[in-house]
Order: C-alpha cells, then structure tokens, then sequence
C-alpha cells in the first residue's frame, strides 16, 4: 500500500517546546530565535553552537537583532552563553560562535515568579508613598488656608 506521507520518527524529526514558555511573556522574535536553539540542540548536554548569521538566516532577522534576542533570552535566565575560540591552520587561536545552554524551564519560570513579586512589591511602596504624599499635601493645604 502506497502511504502518502513518509513515516517519520519522532525524535529525529521534531524537537519539544514547553508550553511554559508562552507564559513569560516573549516576543514574537525571542520565541522564533528560542526555538531556533531548541532545534538545534544537542539532547543530551543540551547545548548548541550556530552563529549570529545562522540563526538569523533561519528566522529572517540581521544578525544584530538576534543578539539583541539572544542578550534578552539570557536574561529571561532561557539560555545561557559562554565564548568558544577555534584555532586556525595556521595556529592563530579565534573567536568561534557562542556556545548556547539550554537551560531548564523551571529556572527560567522561577526568575520570572520572583521578578514580578519584586515589581508588585515595587508597585505597593510606590502606592503607599503616593497615598502618604497626598495626605501631606491635603494636610499643607488645610494649614495654608487656616
């Protein structure tokens, strides 16, 4: 029997993202370059290494833009990068790709928890200190006019 579609298997064919990550608010861009880094990911030590170019080759953006979505997925505590050097024939040592870690989920979500408990708790002072600066105020008022 003819099969129209080729059988694929899934787990050289397809790669896993966590739900979580819709959650954390990304962009668009973070989201495509994130996934782009997913794809390529090594699955067992959870690294990869394309370029700058690679990477935005394959998610239409200029290689400046990445890194700016690379810098924002490292703080979002997604990945983590780290230099690598390659050496020439010649013996010259180089500056390589970054290498990229994928970094668990959990991590990334718990940074995420903790920065908006820090912004809520931010927002409450601010408000306080609002309430008490319209009190002193009122109170000013009543003394200029008495």
């Amino acid at each position: 029997m003819f099969q129209r579609w080729p059988k694929r298997d899934p787990s050289k064919h397809y790669y896993l993202i966590p739900n979580e990550v819709f959650n954390l608010g990304l962009s668009s861009h973070e989201i495509a370059v994130y996934n782009y880094l997913l794809r390529c990911e090594d699955r067992r030590t959870y690294q990869c290494h394309p370029s700058y170019r690679t990477i935005g080759r394959a998610v239409q953006l200029s290689e400046n833009t990445v890194r700016k979505y690379v810098a924002a997925l490292e703080e979002k505590g997604l990945i983590r990068t780290e230099p690598s050097t390659i050496t020439t024939k010649d013996g010259r040592v180089r500056n390589g790709s970054l290498i990229y870690t994928i970094r668990p989920i959990q991590e990334a979500l718990e940074l995420n928890y903790q920065r908006q408990l820090l912004q809520a708790e931010r927002d409450i002072e601010r408000a306080k200190a609002e309430k008490r600066l319209a009190e002193l105020n009122r109170q000013n008022k009543k003394e200029e006019s008495a």
